[in-house]
């Protein structure tokens, strides 16, 4: 069996909220010059739509047509990816704390779930991609070339989130973030529709004494072993 070609790599990065994934996803993407495939944004980007149209997040036959009639688009730039929904950039709106509490409901629509990752995959054809987000590993890519499980203490990954809104101007205290978390970890956790779980060949990486830095390092030296690998194998 010949090696997979090195213009097709995938690699994973999965986790629960503010475990350092996005941004050493998105500086990993940078410094290899791949695409950098934001999944949470999708997901929050149909949050977002769901609360413009007021639908509750119960009324799952109503999120399920709606997303079959909106049009979510992820560009990237060497900074940041700006997430549009049906032509018009959202991406300042995909974090406040609205959409915070919404989106896990969202995110367990079957529906929903199934146009993402149908998108998720085309995305991967024929390039080398960092995805991120909580299920790559183990549904949207179990074929991955490389797959990462951060984690990190509760209490870091609060003050890691409030510091990302206080960014923004949002206003929120430790205690509320900390408890929004807990109710996140819990749900994504349980929920029928691809649960948040490491899978059975993923790294586990514990981010909470970890500097953004270091946490790229570690990554990107698996990567370049897969990498050095590949350009020196021939076919079998």
């Amino acid at each position: 069996m010949s090696p997979k070609p090195k213009s097709s790599i995938v690699v994973t990065i999965d986790g629960p909220a503010a475990s350092g994934k996005s941004t050493t996803a998105r500086r990993l993407a940078r410094l290899l010059g791949w695409m950098y495939l934001d999944t949470g944004a999708m997901y929050r980007a149909m949050t977002v739509k769901v609360l413009d149209h007021h639908i509750p997040l119960e009324d799952t036959e109503a999120i399920s047509r709606l997303a079959e009639t909106t049009e979510i688009n992820l560009i990237s730039t060497s900074n940041e990816t700006r997430v549009w929904i049906d032509g018009i950039d959202r991406t300042d709106e995909i974090r406040n704390p609205a959409v915070d509490r919404a989106v896990g409901p969202v995110c367990e629509v079957p529906r929903v779930r199934e146009l993402m990752v149908g998108f998720q995959r085309r995305l991967a054809e024929k390039r080398c991609l960092i995805a991120e987000g909580r299920d790559m590993g183990t549904v949207v890519f179990p074929g991955a070339d490389l797959k990462f499980f951060m984690v990190a203490s509760v209490e870091e990954r609060t003050q890691r989130r409030q510091k990302d809104m206080l960014k923004q101007n949002i206003q929120i205290s430790l205690k509320e973030l900390e408890a929004e978390i807990r109710k996140r970890d819990e749900r994504d956790s349980r929920r029928s529709q691809s649960p948040l779980k490491p899978a059975e060949d993923a790294v586990l990486v514990d981010t909470t004494r970890l500097t953004p830095e270091e946490q790229v390092d570690l990554i990107l030296k698996h990567i370049q072993n897969i990498t050095a690998g590949m350009e020196h194998s021939g076919p079998k």
